[in-house]
C-alpha cells in the first residue's frame, strides 16, 4: 500500500490541531481520479473516497470520523468591464489590460458578454461548467452591454 504523502505549513501549526496537504501519491483511486481524491462531491467512487480519506486521516494521526477537509464551492463572479471604450480615468484603463492576463494567471475560466442576445446562453453555460467542474469562472460584462459611461458632448 502507498502511503500519502502530507505536506506541512509551519506557519500554521496550533496545538492541538494537525494540518496536512496531500499530493497525488497514496490513493486509491482509478481513471480521471488517480490520486489520492477525498472529494466528496467529486463523481470518483464512494468506496475510493472514503478509502482516500481515511488513508489520510492515518498519515495525520486522527480518527477518519475526525477529519475535517475543505470543499469547494464554485465562484461565478460578474465584473463590470471598465477602462475600455474611451474611459478616461487612467486607473480603470490599468484594470482592463491586466483583468485577463490576471485571470488566465491563476486558471479561471473567463467569458465576455458583449450583446443581449448573447447573455442568457453565456450565463447559463458558464454557472453548468462551474457546478460541473467545481471551478470558478468570470462573467465579463462589456460597456457594450452594460453601456459603459456615458460622455458630456
Amino acid at each position: 500500500m502507498n502511503v500519502p504523502h502530507v505536506l506541512t505549513a509551519e506557519s500554521l501549526r496550533l496545538p492541538g490541531v494537525g494540518h496536512g496537504f496531500f499530493t497525488r501519491i497514496g490513493g486509491v483511486s482509478r481513471g480521471v481520479y488517480a490520486s489520492l481524491n477525498g472529494g466528496v462531491g467529486s463523481r470518483d467512487s464512494h468506496e475510493a473516497v472514503a478509502e482516500n480519506r481515511s488513508r489520510a486521516a492515518v498519515a495525520l494521526g486522527v480518527a477518519p470520523e475526525r477529519l475535517a477537509v475543505p470543499y469547494q464551492i464554485p465562484l461565478i463572479m460578474f465584473v463590470s468591464e471598465r477602462g475600455t471604450l474611451g474611459e478616461f480615468n487612467y486607473g480603470q484603463a490599468l484594470v482592463c489590460r491586466t483583468m485577463r492576463p490576471v485571470l488566465d494567471s491563476l486558471a479561471m475560466e473567463h467569458h465576455t458578454a458583449t450583446r443581449l442576445d448573447e447573455f442568457e446562453f453565456i450565463v447559463d453555460r458558464s454557472i453548468k461548467q462551474a457546478i460541473t467542474t467545481q471551478a470558478p469562472v468570470a462573467l465579463i460584462l462589456s460597456p457594450l452591454l452594460t453601456g459603459g459611461k456615458v460622455f458630456d458632448k
